[in-house]
């Protein structure tokens, strides 16, 4: 097949092109703007483009088919040439689910740890040296691609993210799959930009139990009591399959799993992962991995990239940095590093970097997120809120909004910088939150800082 990607430096997108490449295809693409690690990916698999923009010229009857990803919009040009020529256009879910339909599809969504489960599920897989097709949403040890699509695979493990397809296509991601074996993990209002209810939101995911294949399954996490209550009340020739956290304890330092072989030494720590863990077993096992091998194989599990990441350690000091910026992940992360480190001091400190955390409705959510750390700082780029046109708010709404006193609030690096270079961090976890860079904060200074 001849397939072009409009917009082929996105994260997702490029990951797709190279493995497509990969499998024989042949793929040309644009973008108006590709990052690292995107475009040294694309240099070395002779798949950049040789100059970034829009060429309607690229867009011929030769192809088979176009693949249009987020990045662009509806007016794009080469995109009004495909359909100039009744070229088919599919969006990045649309083409993965052409190239899924013949596979069992095993399908892990929910508004938090989707990428720690998937993650989860393919570190076993790999352990064990059982071949699956996957895409997943962020960098994984040991793993080259974010993608992976063969002729030969049975299974193929997606990450559902319920975000929209592409600027055609409205519907989220997640409900272009239909899973055979499908996983959510909880639901908590996020991308408000799109849906501006937490019903709306919510009916999402009841869409998606929809799309379920009959005589499949759900495995679900019943401590979500919204989610509880959208399965139970859900009727469909589908298996469900309820998880909760497992039994575990913290020993210095140590989280200690529960299992029927003993106590099983974990490299990742916090409540949450330890539910993702238990949604994670149930997935395996119905992909034909027992109990204890899915155990041995959790033993060596260190997380995915940017999810609680430890990025330096020190005698007695510490800093992680997790992605996390939605309420329930925040608060999630912060009673991780507590738990772990009850002897610590811990700081956390949160960027908004999202237009939907900085909405005055939304940040209401926050509310006592950051209550169970000793330090808790918020960093924002006020600006940013101008370029979008949107309601500007004060330092002192974010306050009142984490219903916190004492949290501080930065709207700059270079103070917030300040701030970090005068704190001591002995006997200090430093946990950063963010899905963004601070404005371009000196990681590597703040790094260096640790003995």
């Amino acid at each position: 097949m001849q397939l072009h990607f409009i917009a082929i430096g996105g994260s997702a997108m490029h990951n797709l092109a190279l493995a497509l490449h990969d499998k024989g295809y042949t793929i040309t693409g644009s973008d108006d703007v590709i990052f690292e690690p995107s475009r040294s990916r694309l240099d070395a698999a002779g798949l950049l483009p040789e100059v970034e923009g829009w060429f309607p010229d690229k867009i011929d009857s030769s192809l088979d088919a176009v693949i249009l990803g987020m990045h662009a919009k509806g007016d794009n040009p080469e995109l009004a040439r495909a359909r100039e020529l009744n070229l088919p256009v599919y969006s990045y879910p649309e083409f993965l689910y052409e190239q899924a339909k013949d596979k069992t599809r095993v399908v892990i969504g929910g508004s938090h740890g989707k990428t720690t489960i998937t993650s989860m599920i393919l570190h076993v897989m790999k352990y064990w040296n059982r071949e699956v097709d996957f895409m997943v949403g962020a960098q994984l040890e040991g793993f080259d691609r974010m993608v992976r699509l063969t002729e030969t695979n049975d299974f193929i493990v997606l990450e559902g993210d319920e975000y929209l397809s592409s600027a055609l296509d409205p519907r989220p991601k997640f409900h272009l799959y239909r899973p055979n074996i499908a996983l959510l993990s909880g639901i908590a209002w996020d991308h408000i930009n799109v849906f501006k209810t937490f019903e709306a939101y919510t009916e999402q995911f009841r869409i998606f139990l929809d799309t379920i294949v009959p005589g499949g399954s759900i495995t679900y996490n019943s401590e979500d009591a919204v989610l509880n209550t959208l399965v139970a009340e859900w009727d469909a020739p589908v298996r469900k399959f309820p998880y909760s956290t497992p039994e575990y304890r913290v020993v210095d330092g140590a989280t200690l799993l529960e299992t029927p072989e003993g106590e099983l030494p974990l490299q990742v720590f916090g409540r949450h992962n330890l539910s993702n863990m238990a949604g994670a077993k149930w997935i395996c096992q119905q992909m034909g991995v027992d109990e204890v091998d899915f155990y041995e194989a959790m033993g060596s599990f260190k997380g995915a990239s940017k999810r609680l990441e430890l990025l330096a350690k020190g005698s007695g000091n510490f800093i992680y940095k997790d992605f996390a910026h939605a309420p329930s992940k925040v608060s999630a992360a912060a009673a991780a590093v507590r738990e772990q480190f009850p002897e610590h001091r811990i700081i956390a400190c949160l960027e908004l970097h999202t237009y939907s955390s900085l909405n005055h409705t939304f940040i209401e959510q926050y509310r006592d997120s950051l209550n169970g750390v000793d330090e808790a700082i918020v960093f924002y780029v006020p600006e940013s809120l101008k370029v979008k046109g949107l309601q500007p708010i004060a330092p002192a709404d974010i306050k009142k909004a984490f219903g916190r006193e004492t949290l501080q609030v930065f709207t700059r690096t270079d103070a917030l910088e300040k701030h970090l270079d005068d704190t001591p961090l002995q006997d200090t976890v430093l946990l950063l939150m963010s899905s963004g860079n601070y404005g371009g904060l000196d990681l590597e200074k703040l790094l260096s800082r640790v003995q």
